[in-house]
């Protein structure tokens, strides 16, 4: 399912209106977006969208991997910065081979990590190649390349 799917508002409507459109879109309609990789394997979808209270900034988007129907799913908090959204297969792409996401660090729903911790933020950072006080993240274990993605996409 696509944000386009979950746009009860019509924000997305009509892009000829000067609405919102891809730069600046809701976060219900994002909720429930589908990931891929690079080499265009399902990575699972966004759960939940985290906010930085103190910044007003989105920090990470949490992504449901593996499992069936929700049993035995596992949760990942992938920073921000690190989603592309894919606005011609209205997706998300994470630059991460299938087999690395499966060792991130990651918690079910029952046991969701203290995401103000300064040691659980650095191993996030550490893990996925950014930096949290920077917004920037650098190419750190992954490939730099974004193929499949079209010129109309926004980096997030």
């Amino acid at each position: 399912m696509s944000y386009l799917d979950r746009d009860t508002l019509g924000i997305y409507k009509s892009s000829k209106s000067g609405g919102p459109g891809p730069d600046l879109m809701g976060a219900g309609t994002l909720i429930g977006d589908d990931v891929y990789n690079h080499l265009d394997e399902d990575l699972g979808d966004i759960k939940e969208i985290m906010l930085d209270m103190r910044t007003g900034k989105v920090a990470y988007a949490v992504l449901s991997f593996g499992g069936i129907m929700g049993m035995g799913e596992k949760l990942f908090a992938v920073p921000w910065q690190r989603l592309t959204l894919d606005t011609v297969n209205k997706r998300f792409l994470l630059d991460i081979e299938k087999d690395r996401l499966e060792n991130a660090p990651g918690f079910d729903k029952d046991h969701w990590p203290d995401m103000t911790s300064d040691a659980w933020s650095n191993e996030i950072d550490t893990f996925y190649g950014t930096s949290a006080s920077s917004g920037q993240h650098t190419t750190q274990g992954t490939s730099a390349g974004r193929s499949g993605v079209g010129s109309s996409d926004v980096r997030r």
